[in-house]
């Protein structure tokens, strides 16, 4: 594994080996075993975690874990995309409580089907308007970063992994991705 100093807001981009992951990049246009199918970002004061919306074995829901621990133990390729500037100090306060408010707020499969595809997920945000009371993985780092005046949307509940990082490089919001594994 290639070693990185992460720094709060950069974003973890996913690609797993698995049927859900070849899913996910086939709904949201990505290429299966190559995109990205989830998100991540990192945030802390002095020790980062990376705080992800993830559904597995062991997990439902919004958790932490250390960094390179999750990476280690990940099957598949992981790029981290480094924000375009350091997060200033009230920035970072933000961002670490808002994250730490909404652990353990469970999973949102059906918002996670809903951002598939582009005019299926432009046509579910105007039905259906962003709700936190379930998160998956690319709305909460667009919440996040929204929240925090970084990349401002009106509908955090629309974005899917792979539209949102594109999104993301084509407004210079996060730097060009780094292969981590």
């Amino acid at each position: 594994m290639r070693q990185y100093q992460f720094k709060s807001g950069d974003i973890i981009g996913f690609s797993g080996r698995g049927f859900i992951s070849d899913v996910v990049n086939i709904g949201t246009y990505g290429i299966p075993r190559w995109s990205i199918s989830h998100v991540a970002i990192i945030a802390g004061y002095g020790e980062n975690k990376l705080y992800e919306a993830n559904e597995n074995d062991t997990i439902s829901g919004v958790s932490f874990h250390k960094p390179h621990d999750k990476i280690d133990e990940y099957k598949g390729r992981i790029w981290i995309y480094p924000l375009y500037r350091k997060l200033y100090y009230e920035e970072n306060c933000r961002l670490n409580e808002n994250l730490s408010k909404f652990l353990n707020t469970p999973y949102d499969t059906l918002g996670a089907i809903r951002s598939a595809g582009f005019i299926f997920s432009i046509i579910e945000s105007l039905i259906h308007g962003p709700d936190f009371v379930k998160l998956f993985c690319s709305e909460l780092v667009a919440q996040q970063l929204s929240d925090i005046g970084i990349y401002p949307t009106s509908n955090a509940s629309r974005w899917n992994p792979n539209k949102y990082l594109r999104r993301l490089r084509l407004n210079g919001i996060v730097c060009k991705p780094i292969r981590l594994k």
